[in-house]
């Protein structure tokens, strides 16, 4: 009996052998079990009884398993299937391949057959196909923009490298574990699909120039404009397309622009006002003086009683405020003659500190100086300047309530075509709803009586003069810190 059973066995491994079809037998998990003599010698990266491919590796050089892979369909219904491929090869214009289960036993685990006829579409490649895949591959791997496909259920079976560059997942992460509906915020694949199923977004299942958000891998968002689309197969949906374009330079550009924009109608509304201060400066300097005049002579020339003496001397103090005021005005409309001339930035700053080192409010303030040398002399007004830096240190120790530390830094900007000077402070900081406001005319976050909201707007006007920039920002412990930038030259008339 076990002799009549070898054989059986003999005439039936020839009779495989003799088949000059390929036939191999793969497992549920699309792993080879075994293949016949036809398969092993046209399949050359394949072996027999080879465990570590899929037959989607070995037939298709594949990472998942073809779309309409009749084995699916046999571990689906655990029935026969057969299916027809188009492969326009030479003269022939279909092949089919027919699968069957192998239901398990005591002896042998469950598996399934696949056979092919009519043409050789197991063969793992001919040159011509071969040559239109890699084109093919290259050609999407490394396309500029992002390039994801999906099944319907939302696997994904193509990930090109700037898809890897936009989310930050690997091309193997993406094929193997990553869902496509995992790129998108929650809900919007859902609403992306149904975008595509309208015909109003750019035809039946298209989707054109639709600004959305990716998430990366460490969940925070990129902006991408997506074209996509769905592919049809005999009228039913089958897969989808998207090609992801990556908008975080285009929205930096954007927000640059913004902020320019936002600089230059401040600079056309200082313009303005300060055209306005200008006149409303030299209307007030008249009667101002009067008021003044007649009020000494009141005081010198009668005699009044202390009741009487006091009002006057109170309308003497209002019209001196009105009459600083005034002063700022015109300084702030830069009315006042300007001598520019090479100065040392970092002797203007000293020559400011020296002034203020020995005043009261400064006695418990640490003063920290750091000066790059190497700075040269840049076109200046140093009164001017002496205004700004003297504005901006005192604001610093008001904040500071005359205790804390006051830094003061110079140093040449990257490209070296501008001089910058950081001063910052340990006060509270600026409070975030006032911080865009402050170097407008008459903001102040002082008491009345305490500030003109003037100090400010004019070393803004004084900076902007010098074809310089200044800002301010909030540090991230404690304090402000201001940035004035100065150019090393004089801009060409």
């Amino acid at each position: 009996m076990d002799n009549r059973l070898e054989l059986e066995n003999s005439y039936l491994n020839k009779a495989l052998g003799a088949i000059k079809k390929q036939l191999i037998v793969i497992s549920p998990e699309y792993k080879l079990v075994v293949t016949n003599e036809k398969a092993h010698m046209t399949n050359t990266a394949g072996a027999t009884h080879n465990n570590a491919l899929c037959c989607h590796e070995l037939i298709f050089n594949s990472p998942t398993p073809c779309i309409h892979c009749p084995a699916t369909e046999v571990m689906r219904t655990g029935k026969p299937a057969l299916r027809h491929i188009s492969l326009h090869n030479s003269a022939n214009t279909c092949s089919c391949l027919y699968a069957f289960p192998v239901q398990h036993t005591d002896s042998l685990e469950k598996a399934i057959v696949i056979l092919d006829f009519d043409l050789p579409p197991l063969a793992k490649f001919d040159e011509k196909r071969l040559t239109s895949n890699v084109f093919l591959r290259n050609l999407i791997d490394n396309a500029v923009d992002g390039v994801i496909a999906a099944d319907m259920t939302g696997k994904i079976f193509i990930f090109n490298k700037a898809a890897t560059k936009i989310t930050s997942y690997s091309k193997k992460d993406a094929i193997e574990t990553l869902n496509i509906r995992q790129i998108y915020p929650p809900g919007d694949a859902r609403k992306i699909m149904k975008k595509m199923r309208n015909h109003g977004n750019g035809g039946k299942g298209i989707v054109r120039s639709l600004e959305q958000v990716a998430i990366r891998k460490d969940n925070t968002p990129t902006p991408i404009r997506l074209n996509a689309s769905i592919v049809y197969e005999d009228g039913k949906e089958v897969a989808s397309i998207g090609f992801f374009h990556d908008l975080t330079e285009n929205k930096r550009m954007e927000a640059e622009l913004e902020k320019t924009q936002i600089q230059l109608l401040q600079a056309e509304k200082m313009s303005s006002l300060g055209k306005l201060a200008a006149g409303v400066a030299h209307q007030l300097n008249n009667p101002l003086g009067g008021i003044t005049l007649f009020t000494q002579l009141m005081l010198e020339e009668h005699e009044l009683s202390p009741d009487a003496t006091n009002d006057l001397l109170r309308i003497q103090r209002d019209a001196q405020r009105c009459s600083d005021i005034v002063k700022e005005l015109l300084e702030f409309a830069r009315q006042t003659r300007r001598e520019v001339r090479p100065q040392s930035i970092n002797k203007i700053i000293a020559r400011t500190l020296f002034l203020l080192r020995n005043q009261t409010i400064f006695q418990n303030i640490v003063i920290i100086e750091e000066y790059d040398k190497s700075i040269p002399d840049i076109p200046a007004d140093i009164q001017q300047l002496n205004h700004v830096f003297m504005n901006i240190i005192l604001n610093a120790a008001d904040a500071m309530e005359g205790k804390g530390y006051l830094e003061v830094k110079t140093f040449m900007t990257p490209d070296e075509d501008m001089a910058q000077i950081t001063i910052t402070d340990t006060g509270p900081g600026i409070p975030k709803g006032v911080l865009s406001s402050i170097f407008e005319p008459f903001f102040t976050t002082k008491e009345e009586g305490k500030g003109t909201g003037l100090g400010l707007s004019m070393a803004y006007g004084i900076v902007e003069s010098h074809h310089g920039k200044i800002m301010a920002e909030n540090i991230a412990d404690s304090g402000a810190r201001f940035h004035i930038k100065l150019p090393l030259a004089a801009p060409a008339p």
